[in-house]
């Protein structure tokens, strides 16, 4: 499984891709001695009288500095002990608070993931903005739940902050918690190994404590855990994260999740943004940068500069990532690399201290390339040049190798698969984001796939990718997954997204509500949240790879109509895909004239 990162990896790499400021002559790095002065955990009171822990660093000397704010779950100590970003934007005149959140580590209360942070971001934001050392000016920064903290504390309008960089994080709880229905079972691993043993320290209970005998027995224990039924029977978890139990309870079109969506508050939102995400990030992130930017844009309208920008590369989740030039198996060129924390203080330079560096100049939006391995600046998302461009599932029969075509097949045609929820299909790469080679699971026989001839010259989709499915099954629910290849003429055949953006449970066809379907009945199921930025170049087979599950990356559908996590009552499903002229499914690409 993937982890939501234990914490920020922060690296100094080659190549920025935004505008660079000087920065000023490096001081020391040894404690209090030098120009950065440090205070450890300094108390910050929130609303409720319950007080978090800072570690504060900022310039040495009188004065006031824009402020920073950075607030984890995975330990400050390991934030400042690791990465170079903090010291650096204190010596740059910056003062920097990095929090502890609430449970967690030195700071005080109880930990429940991410509900708490809309309020005590809050808090702690004005709470730094009276400080004597701060001149109010307030900017956030992090990746993954240090982002997502930025977002909750950002739509409750703390009225001091004035800028943001959330990378690789959410937009919606139902992109997060699931994805378009389905379960996903990494949580149970980011529980496990990064928030567990604390947790253990702190309420004094067995197991693990510390993150290396979390990973030992994780290693002993992960498929048990993984295959656990109903979801809610995992007692090991009880303990240590209750709220675990409370997201099971909760399935996504219910409204109790509103406290954690995004997508209807951009307008209480008055920072500048930089919304940061990788092609092979977690599934949420490319979605929720994209979803993130496009609805800022929306309730800035009026504004002359809306003040938010996108920035997508071809990294995996991690901002380490960001730094080398390969995901997973893809290499990328020295174009690839990024300098995350020249990127992050460029940015709060010129939205805090008012630099004229050219930051609000760049593209709106800047993509990296794969394939041709270059970035492409556009003016907005998706890329206005993309052009919808269809191709057709066709062939197959009882066989599972079809084929992808311009025109939809004349005749009728369907291919058929049985679905097994005891027996399904394994990610080989399962805990291993980035590009893999695929090319085996053409062996399975609930695996369907369906290629294109070889390109006579090279082809490049960047945008938004629709996958519309005609089916039926004889069961009242199933999970289709609609998976993009590349495939290069040796048969290597790299994924180009992370698994999560291509899955839709067939119950929540409509997101708003869930309805079992009608044995036998054929439905248009469409995927809503594949992208891609990807040139498949000539000789290369554009692949559609189609199943009903993809475990362990995401629960199984039991294909009973009863959930998985309340029930273990599972069943076999026969399942058709249609492919005719009435039935046209098909894969809709983002293609760019070339």
């Amino acid at each position: 499984m993937t982890w939501r990162l234990p914490w920020l990896v922060l690296l100094l790499a080659a190549g920025p891709l935004l505008a660079q400021v000087p920065a000023p002559a490096n001081g020391s790095n040894d404690g209090n001695n030098g120009a950065v002065l440090v205070e450890k955990n300094v108390a910050v009171p929130m609303r409720d009288g319950v007080v978090l822990r800072a570690d504060v660093l900022r310039p040495r000397g009188q004065g006031r500095f824009p402020t920073l704010v950075y607030r984890t779950p995975y330990g400050k100590h390991n934030a400042l002990g690791e990465f170079v970003i903090f010291r650096r934007a204190a010596e740059r005149g910056y003062a920097v608070v990095a929090q502890d959140v609430r449970g967690r580590y030195a700071s005080a209360g109880e930990f429940s993931a991410y509900h708490q942070e809309g309020a005590d971001g809050y808090d702690t934001i004005e709470w730094a903005a009276r400080q004597p050392w701060s001149d109010g000016n307030i900017g956030t920064f992090g990746l993954s739940y240090p982002g997502a903290v930025q977002w909750l504390a950002a739509v409750e309008a703390p009225p001091h902050l004035k800028a943001m960089v959330p990378a690789m994080t959410l937009s919606t709880p139902r992109q997060f918690f699931y994805s378009s229905g389905a379960w996903d079972m990494s949580w149970i691993e980011w529980i496990w190994n990064n928030i567990a043993p604390d947790a253990r320290v702190k309420k004094n209970l067995p197991g693990p404590r510390t993150e290396p005998e979390a990973l030992a027995q994780w290693e002993q224990k992960h498929e048990s855990f993984e295959r656990a039924l109903p979801l809610q029977s995992l007692e090991p978890l009880r303990q240590v994260a209750p709220y675990y139990f409370q997201w099971l309870d909760h399935p996504p079109d219910d409204s109790w999740w509103n406290w954690a969506e995004l997508r209807d508050k951009y307008d209480r939102v008055s920072a500048a943004v930089l919304n940061l995400s990788g092609w092979y990030d977690e599934d949420y992130g490319p979605e929720g940068a994209t979803t993130n930017f496009l609805g800022l844009l929306a309730s800035r309208r009026s504004a002359g500069d809306p003040r938010t920008q996108l920035l997508i590369g071809p990294w995996i989740h991690g901002v380490e990532e960001t730094g080398i030039t390969h995901s997973g198996e893809r290499e990328f060129g020295p174009a690839a690399r990024l300098d995350y924390d020249q990127v992050v203080l460029a940015w709060m330079d010129h939205y805090l201290r008012g630099a004229a560096n050219g930051v609000e100049r760049q593209a709106a939006v800047r993509l990296f390339v794969m394939g041709d391995n270059r970035w492409r600046d556009e003016p907005s998302w998706p890329p206005p040049a993309a052009r919808g461009t269809s191709f057709y599932l066709a062939g197959g029969g009882k066989s599972v190798r079809g084929k992808l075509q311009p025109v939809a097949p004349a005749d009728e045609q369907v291919s058929v698969f049985t679905s097994d929820p005891a027996d399904p299909v394994i990610d080989p790469y399962a805990g291993r984001l980035g590009a893999h080679d695929y090319r085996d699971l053409a062996r399975r026989s609930d695996v369907l796939l369906f290629d294109s001839e070889p390109l006579a010259k090279d082809l490049e989709a960047l945008g938004p990718v629709t996958a519309e499915i005609y089916t039926a099954c004889d069961c009242p629910d199933f999970d289709l997954w609609v998976r993009l290849l590349d495939v290069g003429p040796d048969g290597t055949a790299f994924n180009l997204m992370s698994p999560g953006s291509d899955v839709l449970r067939a119950s929540y066809r409509d997101p708003a509500h869930r309805a079992l379907l009608t044995p036998g009945e054929v439905y248009k199921l469409v995927l809503p949240n594949m992208r891609t930025g990807n040139v498949f170049k000539a000789g290369h087979r554009i692949r559609v790879q189609l199943s009903a599950s993809f475990f362990p990356a995401f629960s199984r559908n039991l294909q009973s109509g009863e959930l998985e996590s309340t029930s273990a009552k599972m069943r076999a499903a026969s399942i058709r895909i249609y492919h005719d002229t009435e039935h046209a499914s098909r894969l809709v690409l983002p293609v760019i004239p070339r």
